[in-house]
């Protein structure tokens, strides 16, 4: 696996990382949505893991990652369209797609 995709894959783990430790062990919706700090370093976080999902699909078109299209996608609502975003949406994605990425992630052979 290329170098420069093994450093994107580490950089959007430990943003997945990070955003489950910004909520702590209550995932909480209303303490998340009341919470102005944990909305914007989850948003930020998400910024990060979709650039860097761009980044692995410009090197390899079909690298193997469910939904990377719409989390580009997310990416860029976040970014260019900041007021159209729900806490809803966020927390939907915090909570059912994080996970899944997450444990696919880990599932990627190890190189050495």
């Amino acid at each position: 696996m290329d170098i420069k995709i093994q450093a994107w894959l580490l950089d959007i783990i430990v943003s997945i990382n990070e955003i489950f430790e910004f909520l702590g062990d209550e995932n909480d919706f209303t303490a998340y949505k009341n919470d102005l700090k944990t909305k914007k370093a989850i948003e930020r976080n998400l910024e990060i893991i979709g650039e860097a999902m761009n980044r692995i699909l410009k090197v390899d078109p079909h690298f193997p990652i469910d939904n990377a299209h719409n989390i580009i996608g997310t990416r860029n609502r976040i970014i260019h369209a900041y007021d159209n975003i729900s806490d809803e949406l966020i927390w939907t994605i915090v909570v059912r797609d994080l996970p899944l990425l997450k444990k696919q992630l880990e599932e990627f052979p190890k190189e050495d």
